[in-house]
């Protein structure tokens, strides 16, 4: 079971979707695949070897709600600070497991660091570049045997990016003995999910379960990652990391990572998403992990956060009060929620709606746990509130949304205040 996870929703017309693995993968006490709720995970960009840096933003990461964090591993600085790195996060209370990414020398950096190997929750292998050769073999044998050695699951995740050469001429060579041959992008992206399934198989042969394998094959382009996965699913009953590679900054990124997942997690493929996004300068790293659970909330995968149904606006609403009052109460629910967490279980599931005229306000209030109908042009400066789609209320003045951020408080009080306290 997940420790310390939101819970999946538990509306029956948007419950979890079936995943399509049913092998369970443990990390660090987190459960990926086997039927669990969708895993968000994350990933550090600071120089790992700075520990407190680290700490930091694996910390921030965590609080925002990513259940696993991968930092880089790259040198034996990075990996002699790994260690402390968890410990220092277990002093603050934040147990994240955490996911070491490796390229090219991971082999020589955990047989140097056996404490590095055994802080980790999770090995990440890029088959693409962990060795080149007559060396890739063994360096990929001794990374899979560091992982039975130590009792750790593994990802092996290829990317469009670092694709294993060798193995994308042999498949361009046979392609070109068919009768029909496929064009050269089919080619490529049977090369990328051949060097995941490949590799699991030889991990699995070196004497790793299956149970201890997630498998990611990540490219840049929506349309490309949809078929990629629907293939690796239909091959395989490994658990499934999606993910958009280099989906790109802002909006685009955003949406690119949403229309690609979205597709592949309504067909009931992928158990742990990461939505890679590049930070807005200035920017949060933490809005990838709040995408994220954003994305499995609206599809009614996972429950993360009440939210907030807001009026876009039109001539009818030439105010911005309704604005500003929509994102004062996502704000507020938001950094309210690890406390909710903890002490008010399943205020998570809280549907909230700011209305800016009579035209939906009302309606859209009904069906919200509790919603606020507020005054458009023209209208009387009053503002219903309604519960459970019955008016308990109608507010005015100056004080709208404080005394409405105070009635969310107190239903989140009445409905689910004390559950979780021991």
């Amino acid at each position: 079971m997940n420790r310390d996870v939101a819970s999946p929703c538990t509306n029956p017309a948007f419950g979890p979707l079936p995943r399509r693995s049913t092998r369970a993968v443990t990390i660090g006490g987190i459960t990926v695949g086997g039927g669990a709720p969708v895993v968000v995970q994350s990933m550090t960009n600071t120089d790992t070897a700075d520990i407190a840096g680290t700490v930091k933003q694996v910390a921030e990461l965590w609080r925002a709600g990513s259940e696993l964090v991968r930092i880089t591993v790259n040198n034996a600085e990075s990996a002699a600070a790994v260690p402390r790195i968890r410990d220092k996060l277990a002093m603050m209370g934040a147990a994240v497991p955490l996911i070491g990414d490796f390229h090219y020398n991971g082999h020589q950096l955990l047989t140097a660091e056996p404490a590095a190997a055994e802080a980790l929750a999770k090995y990440r292998i890029n088959p693409g570049n962990v060795g080149f050769g007559k060396k890739r073999d063994s360096q990929f044998a001794t990374l899979i045997e560091l992982a039975i050695q130590y009792g750790k699951p593994v990802r092996i995740g290829a990317n469009w990016g670092s694709l294993d050469q060798a193995l994308a001429r042999q498949l361009m060579d046979e392609n070109a003995q068919r009768a029909e041959p496929w064009d050269a992008g089919r080619v490529l992206r049977e090369a990328l999910i051949r060097s995941a399934l490949d590799s699991a198989e030889r991990a699995v042969d070196i004497g790793l379960p299956a149970e201890r394998i997630v498998l990611s094959a990540k490219v840049s382009g929506v349309q490309e990652l949809i078929a990629v996965y629907r293939e690796l699913a239909r091959r395989g009953d490994y658990a499934l990391h999606l993910g958009l590679t280099e989906a790109g900054i802002g909006s685009k990124g955003i949406v690119a990572s949403s229309a690609a997942l979205g597709v592949l997690l309504q067909e009931g493929i992928g158990d742990t998403i990461r939505i890679s996004l590049t930070p807005e300068p200035g920017q949060s790293r933490n809005n990838e992990v709040i995408v994220a659970q954003e994305l499995l909330q609206t599809m009614g995968l996972r429950a993360f956060t009440p939210m907030v149904t807001a009026c876009p606006g039109c001539g009818r609403t030439t105010s911005t009060f309704f604005q500003e009052l929509a994102q004062k109460v996502q704000e507020h629910v938001r950094a309210k929620m690890p406390e909710w967490k903890v002490t008010h279980p399943g205020a998570e599931n809280l549907t909230l709606a700011v209305m800016g005229c009579i035209v939906n306000g009302p309606g859209e209030s009904r069906h919200a746990n509790i919603g606020i109908s507020l005054p458009g042009t023209g209208e009387a400066p009053a503002a219903p509130v309604f519960e459970d789609g019955e008016k308990t209320v109608t507010l005015r003045g100056e004080h709208i949304a404080d005394e409405f951020v105070g009635l969310i408080d107190r239903y989140v009080e009445r409905h689910y205040g004390g559950a979780g306290i021991a």
